[in-house]
């Protein structure tokens, strides 16, 4: 079985596979690979000193009795000012294991979700004249408004530039294409030769 889709900006069609583009939407699978990818994302370098690792604190400040103060057994106790953390941080790995038949049911899961609301469309290209955030502010004008995301093949580096300054725009090759990109995306434009490819991959 395969899906027609119209190819915007003219009368052409692409058929592809229903068994790719006609998933039903996995909501706990697209939040567990939307959750796993941006966790891959997360250095998980912080790391802070215990009582044990701060310079300081050998010697008890003063006598246990006697001096009308609180008893303390070193400066560098968790609740003094300079004193270490009493659960310090330590460096960890925050990667999820989302094995790869998980990982591209959900991109397939998203792409469908997105062709049935309609914010998945079809193009031939989409490239701009020149090197300009406003050139790409007018092309972008008869699309509307919110977050676009183009999948193609071939990414100029006048669309590159031009995009630079446009927080609501990006522009991916279709193997670089994520879940989080799909998801935040309120409308998705992809050429007719990165369909295919995103087919082929997904199989």
């Amino acid at each position: 079985m395969s899906l027609t889709l119209k190819i915007a900006g003219g009368s052409s069609e692409l058929q592809v596979s229903e068994a790719t583009f006609g998933h039903e939407y996995n909501e706990a699978l697209v939040h567990q690979v939307v959750t796993a990818y941006r966790n891959a994302g997360r250095s998980g370098t912080k790391r802070q000193k215990s009582r044990a690792e701060v310079r300081g604190g050998g010697k008890k400040p003063w006598s246990q009795k006697g001096t009308g103060q609180a008893r303390a057994g070193s400066i560098r106790s968790p609740i003094w000012v300079g004193g270490g953390r009493a659960f310090a941080a330590r460096p960890r790995d925050f990667e999820q294991k989302v094995n790869r038949k998980m990982y591209r049911g959900a991109i397939a899961s998203i792409l469908s979700e997105l062709l049935r609301q309609d914010r998945l469309q079809v193009i031939e290209r989409f490239d701009v004249d020149a090197p300009k955030t406003s050139a790409l502010v007018r092309a972008l004008k008869d699309i509307g408004p919110g977050r676009t995301l183009v999948v193609s093949e071939e990414i100029s580096d006048n669309l590159m530039m031009a995009a630079r300054n446009l927080p609501h725009f990006a522009a991916l090759n279709s193997a670089a294409i994520d879940p989080v990109s799909l998801v935040h995306a309120d409308r998705v434009l992809v050429t007719v030769e990165s369909m295919k490819k995103i087919q082929e991959w997904l199989g």
